[in-house]
């Protein structure tokens, strides 16, 4: 399956799409230009931040939970005001958020890593009723956060090891049981995996840093199938659309050597593919 592309505004990176169920509506980040970007019935809308954002999961019609470098914190999309809700290695000027996602809970996971990539110097959180709580530790690229359908699994990767790894969820309240397993090693391969989400059928869809594609793993691992955009860096996918069967993927244009950027024009931008699967609607983040 061949994508296109969806909004041509460029991302230096792309990052943390978020289709909002009940506004219908697609947001996502440029982590290093410190933006939120939207798309609504007046075309694209961006909103400018002091530091850098990454990733949000919605709490209601208006207001976003919102991770940034410093920080969790409410943003309310119509009046664009700012709520603090906790620190995020507010201490630690060499780290910012990454990767993130809500869970079937109401809880909200956010990974952090070094701003120059520096090897171990992030890890991954859980903020979930008032508790932010720190599940992994040393993290270099924190990525591939997302939910098994059943409420079973956490994944997760480390994206210079190329391996998936899978946490058993407790059935209360969702926090991790036992130690994350192996469960999907690229490490003999090229792809690289960056963001990933789990669709209504259990399927691990990973968009593949320097691989123009997301591809589909079954429950069990297997590959399925891919679907090809017009960026070498795809960052992380997201389904969206009236019946959640449109893939949205950002991209980076940060790192895209020239013999990519001439090949397609894509580089940077937010890409979707129709009818690519059946995906879950984001779970809503609970206070």
């Amino acid at each position: 399956m061949q994508g296109a592309v969806y909004d041509d505004t460029v991302c230096a990176l792309g990052e943390g799409p978020l289709w909002h169920p009940g506004r219908g509506q697609l947001f996502w980040f440029d982590i290093i230009r410190h933006r939120l970007l939207t798309r609504g019935a007046t075309g694209t809308h961006i909103v400018q931040f002091d530091e850098h954002v990454s990733a949000a999961g919605w709490v209601d019609d208006r207001r976003l939970l919102v991770a940034s470098e410093t920080r969790l914190f409410l943003f309310d999309v119509e009046t664009e005001v700012s709520a603090d809700v906790c620190p995020l290695e507010a201490g630690s000027p060499m780290t910012r958020s990454n990767d993130g996602r809500a869970d079937p809970w109401g809880g909200f996971w956010i990974g952090t890593m070094g701003k120059a990539a520096e090897d171990g110097a992030g890890a991954i959180y859980r903020y979930y009723r008032g508790e932010l709580r720190q599940l992994y530790a040393p993290i270099s690229i924190s990525n591939a956060i997302c939910f098994s359908p059943d409420r079973r699994f956490a994944y997760f990767t480390d994206t210079p090891t190329q391996k998936i790894m899978r946490q058993a969820l407790g059935e209360k309240d969702g926090w991790p049981v036992g130690d994350p397993e192996l469960w999907l090693d690229l490490s003999d391969t090229e792809w690289r995996p960056d963001g990933a989400v789990v669709d209504a059928a259990g399927n691990f869809w990973n968009a593949q840093w320097g691989g123009y594609r997301v591809a589909a793993y079954g429950p069990g691992g297997a590959f399925l199938a891919a679907v090809a955009f017009p960026a070498a860096h795809t960052s992380c996918p997201a389904f969206g659309g009236d019946d959640l069967t449109t893939l949205f993927c950002t991209s980076a244009r940060n790192g895209v050597s020239a013999e990519d950027a001439a090949k397609l024009h894509g580089h940077g931008m937010t890409c979707f593919a129709e009818n690519a699967g059946q995906g879950q609607a984001e779970h809503q983040v609970i206070l």
